[in-house]
């Protein structure tokens, strides 16, 4: 998981202060909204938001420019595999089975059980 794409990172475009709570959204998939809320309740009962805060916005990198995307599919893919990776990997792997399997029968079809296609073959010989 040492994938750009699957690390923490402050989402300075969309967020206000520093990104953080921007970035963490992005990060779980959750909405910005709910994240800002649970962050104020969070420094109103305990009083180590700000700190917390703060400390996550000098440790952590800013989000570079190329992991920008408007493609919102593709945000749900990486938030998946951040969350759990060998389910997204899964997933992948039975969409590609289903695709391979689909092309056989496609292949299959067109190749040894249509009588038609064989007959117009044997014409041209």
């Amino acid at each position: 998981m040492n994938s750009p794409r699957t690390r923490f990172y402050r989402d300075k475009i969309n967020g206000k202060i520093f990104g953080v709570c921007s970035g963490i959204a992005d990060y779980t998939g959750v909405d910005v909204l709910w994240v800002r809320i649970g962050m104020v309740l969070f420094t109103l009962s305990t009083g180590f938001g700000i700190p917390l805060y703060v400390i996550l916005a000098l440790i952590a990198d800013k989000k570079p420019g190329y992991l920008y995307s408007e493609d919102r599919a593709e945000q749900k893919f990486w938030q998946g595999v951040r969350q759990s990776p060998g389910r997204t990997a899964r997933e992948v792997r039975a969409q590609f089975r289903d695709i391979d399997r689909r092309l056989a029968d496609i292949e299959s079809y067109y190749v040894s059980s249509n009588p038609r296609l064989s007959a117009e073959i044997e014409k041209l010989r």
